[in-house]
């Protein structure tokens, strides 16, 4: 690839950093932006790989900048910041060939409208090939408050979850039982040079652990297969409902959980909320996509506002994939390091508290509640569950077993990296049956 038909991503990718590190933009959101503006899906692909890479690193190219520079880039030279960071993701965390990396990020700087400072960052990125970016430190990247209650929460696991937080995840497939046997999947796959291994702990998974874009697997198109971490699927076995069942997934959104549920069992009688109509659109998409969900009810609410949805019939089991920090996913959105503010915890608490307590009496007598979320915050985990059952008469705690995680006594957490897999939390919870 020339630096000429190279600058183009680079641009990209240096626009969507500044959004984030600059203008609190979700990097999900900006990446969904502008992905579908370029044509060339190598393209797409290099723009996520520089992007995960500059905020993976963010904190080591930053302490590049101020040993370098005698005064860092302020907030009128964020671009700038941002397209250096781009330029030391290429050289650094990717690998790419100097030359070319070097002349597309240079060229990038005029695009951009920093022809003035081309020749700055021609300097830094060629001192960087040269002398080296400092030795890495991933916790670094940690607000102080996080890493605070990190070392609390898991102060023997602490360094290990900051450095899995800092790497790349494999990438999950979870194989639909209603067009696919895990067996034809990886077949195709090894067909197409691509490696993927079953995991005994998820019974529909294959996992692949070199870099490939999912544009690339066959299958997808087809609804064969669906993206999610290993985690995120055990969640189906966790909640474990009986054939048939009437089923509520109180925060459904994207889909993929409720989805696995009736590549399962179709028959289950399913009902999927979410406040937000547009991410509700999003599970209608990803049921059309694999064939699912014909019989499901999807509904636009507040799940903790049952008087405004609740039909009033028990459900037998519950789903409810709380809103959380998502700090046991940081490897997969990294941004989350810049957005997440110590008051948020205390807000997703009560939140999460306000779920717990409303969804409760929708349970039917004898069925299961799984509270599950994506942190590591022992607030947001079993402690949020340890006082859930002391102020529910009857509820009762059962039993996972080691494929969950740690046992934390009120549930079971993996940590990211655990298996392979991301930061997860779960505890299922029964009500008394009828007397």
């Amino acid at each position: 690839m020339s630096a000429a038909t190279g600058v183009a991503p680079r641009v990209a990718a240096a626009r969507t950093l500044d959004a984030v590190l600059h203008r609190g933009r979700s990097l999900k959101a900006e990446l969904a932006a502008t992905l579908p503006t370029l044509g060339d899906p190598r393209d797409r692909a290099l723009v996520e790989a520089i992007v995960f890479a500059a905020l993976r690193q963010r904190a080591r190219y930053d302490a590049a900048l101020a040993a370098w520079m005698p005064k860092p880039p302020g907030r009128r030279d964020a671009p700038l910041r941002a397209l250096l960071h781009v330029g030391f993701a290429q050289l650094d965390a990717l690998g790419l060939p100097a030359h070319a990396a070097v002349a597309a990020t240079v060229d990038a700087a005029r695009v951009l409208g920093r022809a003035h400072q081309s020749g700055l960052v021609n300097a830094l990125l060629r001192r960087a090939l040269r002398d080296g970016l400092p030795p890495a430190d991933a916790a670094a990247a940690w607000p102080a408050w996080l890493q605070q209650e990190l070392r609390r929460d898991w102060p023997g696991q602490a360094d290990a979850i900051v450095q899995a937080s800092a790497l790349p995840g494999p990438l999950w497939l979870r194989i639909n039982r209603q067009r696919a046997s895990l067996a034809d999947c990886g077949a195709r796959l090894r067909q197409s040079r691509i490696e993927a291994v079953p995991d005994v702990r998820c019974a529909d998974a294959l996992r692949i652990d070199a870099p490939v874009p999912v544009s690339a697997l066959p299958g997808f198109a087809d609804g064969e297969f669906s993206v999610q971490d290993g985690s995120a699927q055990l969640v189906a076995d966790a909640l474990a409902p009986t054939a048939g069942a009437r089923v509520l997934d109180a925060c459904a959104a994207p889909g993929g959980k409720a989805a696995h549920l009736l590549e399962r069992d179709p028959s289950l009688r399913l009902v999927a909320l979410d406040v937000d109509r547009r991410r509700l659109d999003k599970v209608r998409a990803t049921f059309a996509r694999l064939a699912l969900g014909a019989g499901a009810q999807l509904q636009v609410a507040d799940a903790a506002d049952t008087g405004a949805w609740w039909d009033g019939r028990p459900f037998d089991a519950i789903l409810l994939d709380a809103p959380c920090s998502a700090t046991g996913i940081v490897r997969r959105q990294p941004d989350i390091l810049l957005h997440r503010r110590e008051s948020d915890i205390a807000a997703l608490a009560a939140t999460q508290a306000r779920l717990l307590d409303a969804l409760w009496p929708a349970l039917a007598p004898g069925g299961a509640l799984l509270y599950a979320t994506c942190s590591i915050l022992r607030r947001e985990n079993d402690a949020q569950i340890a006082a859930f059952l002391a102020r529910t008469p009857g509820a009762m705690l059962e039993p996972l077993d080691a494929r969950f995680g740690h046992d934390t006594g009120a549930g079971h957490q993996r940590l990211p990296g655990e298996n392979a897999m991301d930061g997860f939390f779960y505890a299922r919870l029964r009500k008394p049956a009828a007397a």
